[in-house]
């Protein structure tokens, strides 16, 4: 029997008001933060649902939309737990953090309001990674033009590196995070974004230092295979959080850091601020759901950025925009079915660890 595809949305605001929907038919509590934008009138939400005691020694944290155009798939997620409501150890809570990048999911972007990759932000800012890889690659990241032939000079250009630098140090140097360029890609700022500061709030007001046990599931999509859900761990791969990561999801779990993942290591994760504040026995997992290949995302994604920073015609920009979306957001049934499966499979694995003695 087909699972009913409902809980997914066409744009941020349905999705906002089907999540609203289904938290009202559970008992729990709900806090809204605004993420007020200058010159913008539309109204932009992380809604925050918690289930459970208040004191339960326990969490599980399921987070959607850290990178905007990707939460229609964890906001799914999210909506299809609530409608399911699986059977819950009475020491055990769930916190579940609804469009954390409101802005992305709004308007379909990867980034933020500052052009910010939101899973890029979390570093010391006073002296912030370098990337000069980065660097070297900037004249063929930043396109001059949309034309045909300027657009596939720049792919020819960034292919020849790929070869001669290997998939690994290519795709860091691309993704991994650059906090030099404030218009270019995968930027990760130059001081903590609102979501950044709004998750370090939530750490403080659900107190993760003190609970007992805690697992985060932060729901993503771009990597990997077509509809598979990989589990990906960026603890270091001999601390406590990844043997306990490992504990949890056994051979579902990749590694970056091992060369065992479809990403690769990268500067500024949001994963790094949870390790900080993390019980000896908690962990942070990024549940990826693959769709395409990385070289049309990198293709896509300089062509939208180009259109966000220089004058484009409507027609050019929406066109654009639609790819990416349909990038990141395969608005088809056996994706979809194959993302509530999966949801599910990890958060029943978690929740069954985090009840387990």
């Amino acid at each position: 029997m087909h699972r009913p595809l409902d809980c997914f949305s066409k744009e941020y605001s349905e999705a906002r008001d089907k999540f609203l929907t289904a938290s009202q038919s559970v008992e729990g509590t709900l806090t809204s933060y605004k993420n007020t934008v200058p010159d913008l009138e539309l109204e932009l939400v992380t809604d925050v649902f918690y289930l459970g005691a208040k004191q339960a020694s326990n969490l599980l944290v399921l987070i959607s939309a850290t990178h905007g155009v990707e939460g229609y798939c964890g906001s799914a997620a999210q909506i299809d737990f609530l409608h399911l409501l699986p059977e819950i150890d009475t020491d055990t809570a769930v916190l579940i953090i609804h469009a954390l990048n409101p802005y992305g999911f709004a308007f379909d972007r990867r980034v933020n309001e500052d052009n910010i990759d939101l899973n890029r932000n979390f570093v010391d800012f006073t002296a912030p990674p370098s990337n000069n890889d980065y660097q070297e690659l900037k004249p063929f990241l930043a396109l001059t033009d949309l034309a045909e032939k300027s657009v596939l000079a720049t792919q020819h250009s960034l292919e020849q590196y790929r070869l001669d630098w290997g998939d690994m140090r290519f795709e860091q140097a691309v993704s991994g995070g650059q906090y030099s360029d404030a218009h270019g890609l995968f930027y990760g700022g130059n001081k903590a974004s609102w979501s950044h500061q709004l998750i370090q709030q939530l750490m403080n007001e659900f107190h993760i230092s003190e609970r007992q046990k805690v697992i985060v599931v932060d729901i993503h999509s771009g990597l990997g295979p077509y509809g598979y859900g990989e589990v990906i761990s960026d603890h270091p791969p001999d601390s406590s959080g990844a043997k306990w990561a490992r504990e949890c999801f056994g051979y579902n779990m990749t590694e970056p850091a091992a060369g065992t993942s479809s990403s690769v290591p990268k500067h500024g994760l949001m994963d790094y601020l949870w390790h900080q504040n993390f019980p000896a026995q908690g962990c942070y997992v990024t549940l990826e759901f693959g769709t395409f290949a990385v070289d049309k995302m990198f293709a896509i994604l300089q062509q939208e950025n180009y259109c966000w920073h220089h004058p484009v015609s409507t027609e050019q920009k929406q066109s654009i925009q639609k790819q990416l979306r349909e990038y990141f957001y395969p608005e088809y049934q056996d994706w979809q079915e194959m993302v509530l499966f999966r949801c599910q499979q990890i958060i029943t694995m978690s929740l069954k660890k985090l009840a387990h003695e």
